[in-house]
């Protein structure tokens, strides 16, 4: 069976040989790739993933907004931010992201991505945990308090390729006499074919290299666990919101030591 990691390799070196790009720069790109998945609602997948032969392949995975089913006896985590993400571990393709994350169960993600989020928290409720859905309010002074639900949207799942924006600075890139245009169209044909055609967006992207408005959150230990954009959650939200941290806090469930940052 062909591995993710030698289907990248093919992926990168026919790309090359269709650009004209020499063995040395192809190996800058393919250090620089790490996979992610794109969470998307159905009629905003590719042609290819709605109506072609890899449709079999596209998994229900996610869910925006919508209340949360919490165990039993539990509070609404966050401080009563919005729960803006539902992620079902056990419907990710298999070692994509390349995260250690739980391998059942589901992840919730609380926070106010109107607004920097304070509050923020991710939740993973293994799978059989005796949960009951949530109503939007939360107690204040003995008093109920509402909490903003937004709209469910199903998200698919389909597997890409990021690329750091730093392998265009490799020596044998720099090196490269041609012109940028053709590093463009070689580094698009390597990304788009590694998702049949769908690049980053307004989409919810989990794992990879993080595509920030301003300054990247995820250098030196920091990965990115998620990237999400206000209008993936809710169309008059534009903001993003990444979600980073170890990949040993990450593998041990240790949520509170994530970093929440917003750009807008």
């Amino acid at each position: 069976m062909t591995s993710i990691i030698d289907e990248r390799e093919r992926r990168v070196r026919a790309a090359a040989g269709e650009c004209g790009v020499p063995d040395a720069v192809a190996d800058a790109l393919l250090a620089a790739l790490r996979p992610c998945v794109y969470l998307v609602p159905y009629e905003e997948l590719p042609g290819p993933l709605q109506d072609g032969p890899l449709r079999d392949g596209v998994r229900t995975a996610a869910r925006t907004g919508g209340l949360p089913a919490l165990p039993d006896g539990t509070d609404w985590p966050g401080g009563g931010d919005p729960l803006v993400l539902t992620v079902d571990c056990a419907a990710l393709p298999a070692g994509v992201p390349d995260l250690a994350l739980p391998s059942d169960g589901r992840l919730l993600f609380f926070a106010d991505i109107e607004y920097p989020p304070e509050t923020a928290e991710v939740l993973h409720i293994p799978a059989g945990t005796r949960t009951t859905e949530h109503p939007a309010t939360r107690m204040i002074e003995g008093e109920p308090a509402p909490i903003r639900v937004y709209e469910p949207r199903t998200l698919h799942a389909v597997t890409g390729l990021t690329a750091h924006g730093d392998w265009r600075e490799a020596p044998a890139t720099q090196a490269f006499p041609d012109t940028a245009d053709t590093l463009d169209r070689f580094e698009d044909a390597v990304l788009a074919g590694g998702s049949a055609g769908l690049r980053g967006g307004l989409h919810i992207q989990l794992g990879g290299w993080s595509h920030p408005w301003d300054m990247a959150p995820d250098e030196g230990e920091q990965v990115l666990l998620a990237q999400l954009h206000g209008q993936a959650v809710d169309y008059e939200v534009f903001t993003l919101t990444l979600v980073t941290g170890t990949r040993a806090d990450i593998a041990a469930g240790r949520w509170s030591g994530l970093r929440w940052e917003q750009q807008c």
